[in-house]
């Protein structure tokens, strides 16, 4: 556990690669984590769930969230809130997006 304060610098927060046609950064403190996603478009993050509750910011583009009945279009400036264990899949369609989402418990896979 660290009770130090973090500074991350635009230098720092270089995009690494992801899953196929998508790139990001990651920070985190012990309970929360912000990532940063540049996702190409036509790319497809399968069905998946997780532990930790998900809140996604779309800066640009438009990313697609699908659950079990249903499928929300999340445009420019819109956010959804997932809570923890609903299985969802993510894709793009025609446009690229970004995105920034903040998830807590940390995403060990996100983790530095």
């Amino acid at each position: 556990m660290s009770n130090r304060v973090k500074y991350f610098s635009k230098q720092e927060l270089e995009l690494k690669p992801d899953v196929d046609g998508a790139k990001m950064w990651a920070v985190s403190l012990d309970k929360t984590q912000f990532t940063y996603f540049e996702v190409e478009p036509e790319k497809i993050f399968g069905m998946h769930s997780h532990e930790s509750e998900q809140i996604t910011h779309v800066l640009s583009g438009e990313l697609y969230f699908e659950f079990e009945e249903e499928i929300i279009c999340v445009k420019e400036g819109g956010i959804i809130a997932i809570p923890s264990n609903i299985p969802h899949a993510v894709f793009t369609k025609d446009l690229a997006a970004k995105a920034v989402d903040a998830w807590s418990p940390v995403m060990d896979k996100y983790s530095e």
